[in-house]
């Protein structure tokens, strides 16, 4: 049974947090339709437009997640929240590569709200997943490493009930374990916000995200709940 929740300490250090959490069965992640590719390529392009006026530290979104990453003692221009990382590579490259569909979807929502997008793999996940604070033993291999690292001491991760890390520095980077690829069968997707207006964007990213795997993923079957500080798991079947 998949699930996700936030431990009661990050919640008491960060309650402002909102987060959309999907549970997505028979998934078919392989290259992204024509159709998916277009939709992609014309929100990239609307979203460059935008960010040729305003620049990326100044939207509400990213600055919170930028304060919030300084809260639990990372620097936020060292380590980037994800979706700071996709706006900076689009405003600095004009694109952003096609990768898969279940990717592909993530990183369009992503940018189209500026807030982070995750897609996790539950194929290695033990039970649920769980946002807390690392003790600093807790292992973590990063995408194209051979051996695996400990977070840490403090540092805020996605964990499962096996104390294995899916993700460092809350939404700085996932494990290669949990890396979406072709085998990919089953995943949770998350979608997480700190700032003021952040039930509002993570309820239209969660919709927008259900949406698209309707469109594009017609076999999965798609379960889906909004967390926060009053109402902190959920358990999919």
């Amino acid at each position: 049974m998949a699930g996700f929740g936030y431990d009661a300490a990050v919640l008491e250090r960060f309650p402002a947090i909102v987060g959309g959490v999907l549970h997505a069965t028979g998934l078919s992640n392989g290259p992204s339709r024509s159709e998916l590719r277009d939709e992609y390529r014309k929100e990239q392009q609307e979203v460059a437009a935008r960010l040729a006026t305003t620049p990326i530290a100044e939207l509400a979104s990213i600055g919170a997640w930028r304060r919030t990453f300084t809260g639990f003692g990372v620097k936020p221009t060292q380590h980037r929240v994800a979706a700071e990382a996709l706006l900076r590579r689009l405003h600095k490259k004009g694109d952003i590569p096609f990768i898969s569909t279940l990717v592909d979807i993530g990183n369009l929502v992503s940018i189209r709200h500026a807030v982070p997008v995750a897609v996790f793999d539950q194929a290695h996940v033990s039970g649920r997943t769980q946002v807390r604070f690392s003790d600093g033993n807790e292992p973590f291999t990063d995408l194209g490493a051979g051996q695996p690292v400990a977070p840490e001491p403090g540092e805020v991760i996605f964990v499962d009930d096996d104390s294995l890390v899916s993700a460092r520095r809350w939404c700085w980077r996932q494990s290669a374990q949990s890396a979406a690829g072709p085998q990919t069968t089953e995943a949770l997707l998350t979608v997480e916000a700190v700032h003021p207006e952040g039930r509002a964007t993570v309820e239209a990213a969660v919709a927008d995200l259900i949406d698209l795997l309707t469109r594009f993923q017609s076999g999965a079957a798609v379960g889906s709940a909004v967390l926060d500080a009053t109402n902190p798991t959920v358990e999919f079947e």
